[in-house]
């Protein structure tokens, strides 16, 4: 390849800055397999620095094999061509803010062992970074990618943000494995994209995908608070591990022993007309604030939190929850109503889950809100044919309702009261059978104390016999019921008085 090729580690001084002065800006560079220090890589940098901008300016750039063994700082290069760093080794920090990779990028099977930075990077090129290994934060926080973006088979220890990052060609985004967070804050996709991440926490609070998304994800807590979906987002569970280059399974040591499920917490502001969720745990999601929840997909096994297990006690009455499927927001409620859990205090299955705010009532979603939430989601499971689903939310509904003190009317409270107790909302079988059953006993204790009387009474005609020619008066009148027989009360009371 033509270019500057030298192994700047074998020259004595006078060699390496013979070398150096033959640099010039925007010259191809081939430095493979070069162990560098920090001193060196700032000389290298300064012989290709742009005296128009200040900043350097490398043509076809060769690091493959290097090793750099201090800080590494290209912020702010152009790199005018192809910057291959395959296989390179970053054993201290390293900065690439604002660099611009104005063809392919490739740091495949790159090892950085500290923290890197590519804030602000431009990716004109297609991006490469190929079962790349990051044991420090990586920050793409404002990167610019307008091809192809590619991190199959990448690990990070910790945490990986693409916050404000910008894909505008990207089909693929992974797969990838990350022990700590992936930040995609406010990040925006302009075509079909499909992510397969296994990592600890997905954040995308307020991402935009002006397209498609599918999201294949693992381990998952995933945040959607104010992410805009213009066209279908899929969020699903996936049940075995993604594969990387040559179909071999992604090693996910860095996740621990953690559930593989994903766990959506937060759909406050996200417009869920073109959102599909499937095999997700949705017992800690916050819905409130989200619009078109009647128009929500769920799939699959798709779960919601329960009640508190166990009896607990109402005044002098041993009591136990209902089981049904339960929106955290009521769990957030009821738990500063009753106010449970104290700060500090791991909480119980035997209790209702605090929120966020506990035990401040004034900004946790009350009865109202809640009602309408149950509204809203029992739509979406009738629509999806999941009855038993939206007979829970349709319970959820009615307990809100009959709490609800300023919405809803205290005579409809009271009939919902009595439509609880009585048969649970229509819902429960025994409560009804009970209802039913002491309805029985009352009435055959009526019958028993009062009895029924045999047969009709006739009507009944009286008068006065009058003198002859006298005007005759007759007035006919229907009796009162009367038994044949004495009472079951007047037996009973007889008898005590004989004895």
């Amino acid at each position: 390849m033509p270019g500057h090729t030298a192994c700047l580690a074998h020259l004595d001084e006078a060699a390496c800055g013979a070398y150096l002065t033959t640099l010039a800006p925007g010259a191809d560079i081939d430095h493979r397999s070069t162990p560098f220090t920090e001193g060196l890589l700032t000389r290298l940098l300064d012989a290709l620095r742009d005296p128009a901008t200040e900043h350097p300016r490398i043509g076809t750039a060769r690091f493959d094999g290097a090793s750099f063994t201090g800080p590494a700082r290209f912020d702010e290069t152009t790199f005018s061509h192809s910057a291959s760093f395959d296989k390179a080794t970053f054993t201290h920090a390293a900065s690439f803010d604002r660099v611009t990779f104005a063809g392919l990028a490739a740091f495949n099977q790159t090892t950085f062992t500290y923290s890197v930075w590519f804030n602000g990077a431009t990716f004109t090129g297609a991006a490469a970074f190929g079962q790349a290994t990051f044991t420090g934060d990586a920050h793409f926080c404002g990167a610019c990618f307008t091809d192809a973006v590619q991190f199959p088979g990448a690990t990070f220890t910790r945490d990986v943000t693409f916050a404000v990052a910008r894909f505008e060609a990207a089909k693929w985004l992974g797969p990838l494995v990350c022990g700590g967070e992936v930040k995609l804050d406010h990040a925006v996709f302009e075509t079909p994209v499909t992510m397969m991440i296994s990592a600890g926490e997905l954040l995308l609070r307020r991402t935009r995908w002006r397209a498609s998304a599918a999201l294949r994800l693992r381990f998952s807590e995933v945040d959607l608070a104010g992410a805009v979906t213009e066209y279908p987002v899929t969020v699903a569970a996936e049940p075995i591990p993604f594969t990387g280059p040559g179909e071999v399974a992604l090693s996910e040591e860095v996740l621990g022993g953690r559930d593989a499920g994903v766990r959506v917490r937060n759909l406050s502001g996200v417009d869920a007309a073109q959102l599909a969720l499937t095999d997700v745990d949705l017992s800690e999601c916050r819905f409130v604030g989200a619009v078109h929840l009647d128009q929500l997909r769920m799939d699959g096994r798709t779960t919601f939190s329960r009640p508190p297990i166990g009896w607990h006690r109402r005044r002098l009455i041993p009591l136990r929850w209902s089981r049904r499927r339960t929106l955290a927001e009521e769990h957030h409620w009821r738990a500063t109503t009753v106010r449970q859990h104290t700060p500090g205090q791991e909480p119980s299955a035997h209790e209702w889950q605090p929120g966020p705010h506990h035990p401040d009532l004034s900004p946790t979603p009350g009865p109202e809100t809640l009602a309408a939430l149950y509204r809203q989601l029992r739509k979406a499971l009738e629509d999806g044919k999941n009855e038993p689903g939206a007979a829970d939310f349709y319970y959820g509904e009615c307990e809100m309702r009959r709490h609800d003190c300023t919405g809803t009317p205290w005579a409809e409270r009271a009939l919902l009261t009595t439509y609880w107790a009585v048969s649970g909302y229509g819902l429960r079988a025994s409560r009804a059978l009970a209802s039913l059953t002491a309805a029985m006993i009352v009435t055959l204790a009526v019958m028993m104390l009062w009895g029924l009387p045999t047969r009709a009474p006739k009507p009944e005609t009286t008068g006065r016999q009058v003198a002859a020619g006298q005007p005759l008066a007759l007035t006919t009148d229907t009796p009162d019921h009367r038994h044949p027989r004495p009472s079951q009360s007047h037996r009973y009371l007889g008898s005590a008085r004989h004895h």
